[in-house]
Order: structure tokens, then C-alpha cells, then sequence
């Protein structure tokens, strides 16, 4: 099997979520990207798993903020 020799420079996530108030729905989308200095010495699978945790957290709170206002 062929390997990319492609390196990796950043990495970019997007998360969405929307929620339904009454009879609206509000939708939230956030995307980072994240530039890689050096592949040799970064964990790639660590970097990409703090980036989408970090994404989805932003959209979560936002999501949040959303339904305390219509309480």
C-alpha cells in the first residue's frame, strides 16, 4: 500500500448544532484552524482530538447562551 508524503501544516475543524425555541430554530457553527509548526515533534491525534473538543465546546456554550435567553 502507497503512503501520502504529503505533511501535514494545519488542521481546521468545523462544528454546527442547531436547536429548536418555540417555533425557531437557531444554528451555531464555529471553525477553527490551526496551523502546525513542526509535524515531526506534535501528536497529530492528540492535536486534532484538543481542536474538535475545543470547536464543539465554543458551539456548545453558544448553544447554551441561546436557550437561557428564551427562559
Amino acid at each position: 500500500m502507497n503512503e501520502s508524503k504529503a505533511k501535514v501544516v494545519s488542521i481546521k475543524a468545523t462544528s454546527r448544532s442547531a436547536v429548536k425555541i418555540r417555533d425557531n430554530y437557531y444554528t451555531v457553527e464555529y471553525t477553527e484552524e490551526r496551523t502546525i509548526p513542526d509535524v515531526d515533534d506534535i501528536d497529530l491525534d492528540a492535536e486534532r482530538t484538543f481542536l474538535w473538543n475545543d470547536v464543539n465546546n465554543i458551539v456548545d456554550n453558544q448553544i447554551e447562551e441561546i436557550v437561557k435567553t428564551f427562559k
